[in-house]
């Protein structure tokens, strides 16, 4: 027990250790080359560790950094202090509220114009259920899925308010049960889009990452110019919940009658159709 104990501390004393150098040396450290921008319960933690095995990139620690949504007051700095020093390689971070934050993506283009984008989607009818069963795990959800997802616009009327006409302004609530608002994909892109193109933001199906893994890397390899001939991946998927329970049919008719039209304007944007 004791010696349990002794770890835990030595390992807390090391992280504050290593923060104080990364805080040190932040101003010789690189800004991300790579941003995975979201969507939460998407595959998100997958494609960072697949693309972190590659030897042309380095990722941030830890994984999400959230600077342009909930960090922003901190600055550039603290920014640069959870990345690796300046090299060769390409800098990775993955924070999946930026493609949901109202104002990311101008923070994003302003401090970072070059950068490559990657919005990995996922069905936002398996994805809301998902992120439900994900606040109920971590106990912040007490009401029943189909009370949750009706009331979820009247739960977050004013928080999402408040984010829109404040740049600092930040609501945990917003965070934890924007269950449908994070599957509607084409609003939360059409905002990328007044910064960035098809140059610099590159949209994935998670389905597709899962089911064609390499082929699907492939790809993302292609659109960040680094070496596509790396085969040696751990292909394992990471942060899958386990207390999903079964949903009834009038959640899911409700939810994909929901998502519908954004669907459709999604699917007529990107030219791609992905069959939810």
């Amino acid at each position: 027990m004791q010696k349990g104990i002794d770890q835990f501390i030595e390992d807390i004393q090391l992280r504050k250790k290593d923060r104080v150098v990364r805080t040190v040396t932040s101003i010789f450290r690189q800004l991300p080359n790579i941003i995975i921008i979201g969507a939460q319960k998407s595959g998100t933690t997958s494609l960072f560790n697949y693309l972190e095995q590659h030897p042309q990139i380095v990722g941030s620690k830890p994984k999400e950094v959230h600077y342009f949504d909930i960090n922003y007051e901190y600055g550039t700095l603290w920014y640069r202090s959870h990345f690796p020093l300046k090299s060769n390689s390409l800098a990775l971070e993955a924070s999946p509220y930026y493609i949901c934050h109202p104002h990311a993506p101008k923070r994003i283009y302003n401090l970072l114009p070059n950068v490559r984008l990657i919005a990995i989607l996922r069905n936002p009818v398996e994805r809301a259920i998902s992120h439900y069963f994900h606040q109920v795990r971590t106990r912040s959800e007490k009401l029943p899925i189909f009370d949750a997802l009706k009331y979820e616009e009247v739960r977050l009327k004013t928080s999402w308010k408040n984010m829109v006409a404040d740049e600092m302004y930040n609501n945990r609530n917003h965070q934890r049960f924007s269950y449908k608002q994070r599957g509607v994909y084409i609003e939360q892109l059409e905002r990328f889009w007044k910064f960035f193109d098809s140059r610099n933001l590159f949209i994935i199906n998670s389905e597709k990452l899962f089911t064609e893994p390499f082929n699907t890397l492939n790809e993302i390899f292609s659109f960040l110019e680094v070496d596509s001939n790396v085969k040696d991946i751990d292909l394992k998927k990471y942060t899958v919940g386990v207390n999903r329970k079964k949903v009834s049919r009038e959640v899911y008719d409700y939810l994909t009658e929901y998502f519908k039209p954004f669907n459709e304007r999604l699917y007529e944007r990107i030219g791609e159709d992905f069959g939810w």
